[in-house]
């Protein structure tokens, strides 16, 4: 879908503000306490041990290049050109930032340690959420949702991460390291999750009654709800049976269930969590992951 000038304006405005916090979560947190970082970043931190003149940003754009090359047919024009602009506003802020000011280690590695997972988790939700990466790992963990759709992005992203910090770990022979760099990985793709994610999560409703038409005419007109029937058969007495899919929002599980429970209070239901529920009445199919 063709996107207006105001919209593509808020889009990169919104992707500079994720790079930011990405930058502010490297230089501030991770950097000068010496835990280890996922993706090409980590990697980059790697090369720079070894050729400390070469600066982490110049080396993330450096080592994405590869990986845009192999994105390129597969995520379209629009994809490629905000992530060129992601990584390389990222990668620019890093250095800059660490010109301009060395952050001072924390005193609590641990806090440290969660402070730079929310942010890293905040920063690559927001990039996410426009329909972007910021490359290296991001992009690995898109070409794999392309094969596991089913997986969220933060899973995918955690699992390429951390065999980027599996070998930060070795090549600066520090356990302790990689387990901080572990438990700000795990904390940032769950923030990240929430992010993309934490808004839209709903419920999902299976009800088999005997009542089903008085249960979808309460749910209809009183929770304002709509409902589809479902064909089904009792696996013992082979009896045709209308089953009642509704999808609703959290808060309103209390209601559904009283309302069920008031119809026909021997009615079988099952509710489950849905990971997204898009459509009307709940969240828009445009930018969604």
């Amino acid at each position: 879908m063709k996107r207006t000038p105001r919209q593509l304006a808020k889009n990169y405005l919104m992707i500079a503000l994720g790079a930011g916090i990405y930058a502010l979560a490297f230089d501030g947190c991770f950097v000068p306490n010496g835990i280890a970082f996922g993706g090409v970043t980590g990697l980059a931190q790697i090369v720079h041990f070894f050729l400390p003149g070469l600066p982490v940003g110049t080396l993330v754009f450096l080592l994405n290049i590869p990986l845009f090359l192999l994105g390129w047919k597969l995520f379209g024009k629009h994809m490629l050109l905000s992530s060129l602009f992601a990584m390389t506003m990222s990668s620019l802020l890093i250095d800059g930032l660490a010109s301009l000011y060395t952050f001072p280690p924390m005193e609590d590695k641990l806090l440290a340690c969660l402070v730079g997972g929310v942010l890293l988790g905040v920063s690559l939700g927001i990039i996410f959420l426009q329909g972007t990466t910021t490359g290296g790992t991001e992009i690995v963990a898109r070409l794999l949702k392309l094969k596991f759709a089913w997986l969220p992005m933060g899973k995918l992203l955690l699992a390429a991460d951390l065999v980027v910090v599996s070998v930060v770990a070795v090549v600066f022979r520090s356990v302790g390291t990689a387990l901080y760099g572990v438990v700000a990985l795990y904390l940032s793709t769950f923030v990240m999750d929430q992010v993309l994610y934490g808004m839209k999560n709903a419920k999902v409703a299976y009800i088999i009654s005997d009542r089903p038409e008085d249960i979808v005419k309460v749910i209809l007109n009183d929770l304002d709800r709509s409902v589809t029937y479902l064909q089904g058969e009792g696996g013992y007495t082979g009896q045709s049976k209308k089953v009642i899919l509704c999808a609703f929002k959290q808060r309103e599980i209390v209601a559904i269930k009283e309302t069920v429970r008031q119809v026909d209070p021997n009615a079988f239901m099952i509710v489950t969590s849905a990971h997204e529920v898009l459509g009307e009445g709940f969240g828009s199919y445009h930018g969604e992951l």
